[in-house]
């Protein structure tokens, strides 16, 4: 592929990972910035596109890898090493002391109204939430997969009710 096929290719491609950008940063000027980043790292690396495979796949890696490094470069740079002899990270700006009950009554709490769902919910649900994917609940339970997504979704439902209490109020 000629320098100015690629050229045309990643122009032709650059609107359909905009949605991308913009899912990843939240931000428009963000989302343009990463989309730019993105474009500007697969032109200058050209030469690793295996031609025949999939372009758009490999923008898309690209952004997502940027997006990731540019998100652990922020992070990084909020945190301040303190170089004195007790060698402790802190966060810059940010000291905060925070009161561990609270943290433990929701917890209880949430325990709580897990231990309450019916067996028919709470099995799949807590199989979900130890890492199990949607399929391999289906074989484990002898149940279609439909039904496990629905149960989890209505375990979900019933523990958001449950637990309204500690719903954010903005």
């Amino acid at each position: 592929m000629t320098t100015l096929e690629f050229s045309y290719s990643l122009h032709k491609l650059s609107s359909s990972l905009k949605p991308f950008a913009l899912k990843l940063t939240r931000d428009m000027d963000d989302a343009n910035d990463l989309l730019q980043d993105t474009m500007v790292k697969a032109f200058t690396n050209k030469d690793k596109f295996t031609e025949g495979t999939n372009l758009k796949a490999w923008l898309y890696t690209i952004m997502k890898n940027t997006f990731i490094t540019n998100y652990q470069r922020m992070v990084r740079r909020g945190t301040f090493v303190d170089t004195t002899d007790n060698l402790h990270y802190i966060n810059s700006g940010d000291i905060l002391i925070e009161n561990g009950a609270y943290g433990d009554f929701a917890m209880d709490d949430i325990y709580e109204a897990i231990e309450n769902l019916d067996d028919v919910y709470k099995v799949p649900f807590m199989m979900h939430y130890r890492g199990f994917k949607y399929h391999e609940i289906a074989d484990k339970l002898e149940i279609p997969i439909g039904t496990v997504k629905n149960r989890i979704h209505i375990a979900r439902k019933l523990l958001k009710e449950d637990l309204q209490v500690y719903r954010h109020k903005n």
